[in-house]
């Protein structure tokens, strides 16, 4: 499918967002503006504003995208593991628990929802995913981090960062749409490339594509936001 952005402008866009983050100044709107570089690493999100589409009457669409490059690469993950994957995971520095740390929970609602603001993500053993609902109940479910499957012949690290360079757009009741795609650590061309391709995978889900989508910004976590599809 044809790339609808203009890449002359993402090129100056993501220029000037680099440039801001790094304490530069930057002309937005004929205005002036000087950046500050903060002491974390700012994600950089693509916000999309659909059109031509009525969640109310038309089909829900989601889907995930696995990007080239890590947009967050400080998610934390927490392995829920047999008795080899738990040990995988201190070797590599990984957060784990094991059947018998997931027992202690006692299913406790407060317990379960602690558990689950604490990570960004689970993997999980085969033969642990099907004990889950029945150790934690529904909790990590509704918190919308039910763990990714880790089977024994799978890397874990090659699975951890999987996760943490794959997006989800997922359609809900609202025209709008936010997800990370980069941060203002990676080159400029690698967010650039991530952009593209995020947009172009959103725009492959709607009914009508590119006609669907009423206007991009991309913003990093604490500069302006800037316009990249009219």
């Amino acid at each position: 499918m044809a790339n609808k952005l203009n890449s002359a402008l993402l090129d100056k866009v993501m220029t000037d967002m680099l440039t801001f983050a790094e304490g530069g100044t930057i002309t937005k709107g004929g205005e002036e503006l000087t950046g500050k570089k903060r002491n974390f690493v700012e994600t950089i999100e693509l916000q999309v504003t659909l059109k031509n589409y009525d969640p109310s009457r038309e089909k829900r669409f989601s889907g995930t995208f696995k990007l080239p490059t890590l947009p967050r690469p400080n998610l934390k993950c927490c392995m829920l593991g047999n008795a080899a994957h738990c040990e995988q995971a201190d070797r590599i520095g990984v957060n784990h628990m094991s059947v018998e740390d997931l027992k202690k929970l006692n299913k406790n609602k407060k317990l379960v929802k602690k558990l689950a603001k604490k990570y960004d993500f689970f993997l999980a053993s085969d033969n642990m995913i099907k004990q889950i609902p029945r150790l934690l109940g529904p909790g990590l479910t509704k918190a919308g981090k039910f763990p990714t499957l880790l089977s024994s012949s799978d890397d874990m690290q090659e699975k951890i960062d999987e996760v943490k360079s794959t997006i989800k757009f997922q359609m809900k009741k609202v025209m709008c749409l936010n997800v990370a795609v980069g941060n203002v650590s990676l080159t400029k061309q690698q967010n650039i490339v991530n952009v593209q391709l995020a947009a172009n995978f959103l725009a492959s889900l709607l009914k009508k594509q590119w006609q669907n989508i009423g206007v991009i910004y991309i913003k990093s976590t604490m500069g302006p936001s800037m316009q990249i599809f009219f």
